[in-house]
């Protein structure tokens, strides 16, 4: 008789690890798909985060920014005295006409070779008057020819133009306040260089009993010689030219507001 065959269990075991094999795997597979989907929600958020964190920070960073240029600017205006007269005083000459003194400064800027000039009219009426315009304005020592191009006697301001380049003062583009700070430059007395402080005391219409246009009253000291004068705010701008100082009392000088004489000479 033939010898019975004898079956190997080897191939269902196979078959069955196989098949354990394949379903571990696909397990395997689902979990790691979901660990990838939730990494990539998680590095979506954390870039959102990311994004909200960068504006956020950019906004304070602009406010702060904002903030610093706001200091920047106040501490700007601050009221020193020696930092505006340093800045002014290169502009402001005295100025002789026959046997009168005054101030006169430079305005704007110069224009082939010719520099403008501000000063009080009075300073100069005599010279006008005989129908002459010379005048001679004096810096650091040194002279130089000026021509009166232009007056207004009502007013009280004359307009000067020099063949040379000096650099001009800036106008101020609003008007004097009561209460605003303001250095007065000038040559009192023929003394070039003075300079004072105070504040803007008033600013006064026509007719107001002074026989002036409109014009501010101030009360740093000024006395004959400071007449054409630049009286300066704390952004280094005129805001007025000295014109008078009030007879018998202290502390009521009065100027012409420079829109006068920008809107007079068609300077600003």
């Amino acid at each position: 008789m033939p010898a019975p065959v004898r079956r190997s269990t080897l191939g269902p075991i196979l078959g069955s690890l196989a098949v354990l094999l394949c379903v571990v795997l696909g397990v395997v597979a689902v979990v790691q798909a979901r660990q990838i989907a939730s990494l990539r929600d998680d590095v979506k958020e954390a870039r959102a985060d990311a994004r909200s964190a960068q504006a956020s920070g950019d906004q304070r960073l602009d406010s702060l920014e904002g903030q610093v240029a706001q200091l920047g600017e106040q501490a700007g205006q601050q009221f020193n005295p020696q930092v505006i007269a340093a800045a002014v005083l290169p502009s402001v000459f005295k100025v002789s006409a026959d046997n009168v003194t005054g101030t006169a400064f430079a305005v704007g800027s110069p224009s082939g070779g010719s520099t403008k000039f501000l000063t009080a009219y009075h300073v100069i009426d005599a010279v006008w008057k005989r129908g002459s315009t010379s005048v001679t304005l004096e810096r650091d020592g040194q002279t130089y020819p000026g021509t009166v191009t232009d007056v207004d006697q009502a007013t009280d301001i004359a307009l000067i133009s020099a063949p040379f380049d000096f650099t001009g003062l800036a106008t101020a583009k609003k008007p004097a306040e009561p209460g605003q700070q303001v250095v007065v430059v000038g040559a009192p007395l023929g003394l070039s260089d003075s300079v004072t402080a105070g504040v803007v005391s008033a600013v006064r219409p026509t007719g107001s009993g002074v026989g002036l246009g409109p014009h501010i009253q101030f009360d740093a000291s000024i006395n004959p010689g400071n007449s054409g004068g630049p009286v300066v705010n704390t952004a280094k701008e005129v805001v007025g030219i000295a014109t008078a100082k009030a007879n018998n009392a202290e502390g009521i000088g009065l100027a012409t507001p420079i829109a006068t004489a920008c809107t007079t000479f068609n300077l600003c």
